[in-house]
């Protein structure tokens, strides 16, 4: 409703006095941010900067450091996931307002300059359990805006 007042009548005033409106907003930039500040991270040759000005050579370098940033983010969601699992057969409670504070932005386990071909070792990766027993209707309930 508040989205909608913003849109009819500009963003002055509401967008000031609206505290709610202001934490979604702010919630929602820093999630953009910590994505930026990662895929810099993972972008970390050439010091982050384009070396063509050829459009196309730009789009290839932005589209490569993106998926290269969410297949990072992708391998850290399967750790964070196998760590709660191993955490519930041992009989801890997982509270969900716990898991929503975790980034899947790490990158201290990440070694950048490593080897990572498994074919010599005859090594083939195993399937992933998108089933994770937690209850998140809780996090739906009190609408809490992620870090």
């Amino acid at each position: 409703m508040a989205l909608m007042a913003i849109l009819e009548n500009g963003c002055g005033g509401y967008f000031l006095s609206d505290a709610p409106l202001r934490g979604w907003v702010t919630a929602a930039t820093n999630k953009v941010e910590a994505f930026n500040g990662f895929s810099d991270w993972v972008r970390f040759g050439q010091r982050g900067t384009v070396a063509h000005n050829d459009p196309v050579e730009q789009e290839k370098d932005v589209k490569f450091t993106s998926l290269l940033a969410n297949l990072v983010i992708f391998h850290n969601t399967l750790d964070i996931a196998d760590v709660v699992r191993q955490l519930q057969a041992e009989a801890w409670e997982i509270d969900p307002l716990d898991l929503a504070k975790i980034s899947p932005y790490l990158t201290e386990h990440i070694n950048r300059f490593g080897v990572y071909s498994t074919h010599e070792l005859g090594m083939a990766p195993e399937d992933y359990d998108t089933r994770l027993d937690v209850d998140f209707s809780t996090l739906e309930e009190e609408r809490i805006p992620a870090a």
